[in-house]
């Protein structure tokens, strides 16, 4: 669904090329873990997905929660070094932003699979 679409490779490199945030030992650390806030702000997102599309299928709304799946997996392997590590306040921000970018592929996903539905 995103996962195989070169926008999904383009947030990607995004992540890559932001890297450096995530290794800032200085900063001043929030309660959350870097995946910690990935899992709960891709969980956000994604429940706003669902409910902003009703038309969504049972297996629709399975495949987008298994490429939710997939994204956390490609996150775990891309920050495994500071996964576990308390976030910062830029870092939070920065996953807010990110979190929302994915919400945008999903969005236009899903406007894709419910148009050709209707067609």
């Amino acid at each position: 669904m995103v996962t195989d679409k070169d926008g999904y490779m383009h947030l990607i490199h995004y992540l890559s090329q932001h890297l450096g945030l995530f290794e800032d030992p200085t900063s001043t650390r929030i309660d959350d873990t870097v995946m910690e806030l990935f899992e709960s702000q891709l969980a956000a997102q994604i429940i706003m997905v669902c409910g902003q599309n009703p038309a969504l299928s049972f297996s629709q709304r399975n495949q987008v929660i298994r490429e939710v799946d997939a994204i956390v997996y490609d996150l775990e392997e891309i920050l495994a070094n500071v996964a576990n590590e308390q976030a910062t306040q830029a870092q939070s921000v920065f996953i807010s932003e990110f979190s929302a970018l994915i919400k945008n592929l999903f969005d236009q996903e899903v406007a894709l699979t419910l148009s050709k539905k209707t067609a």
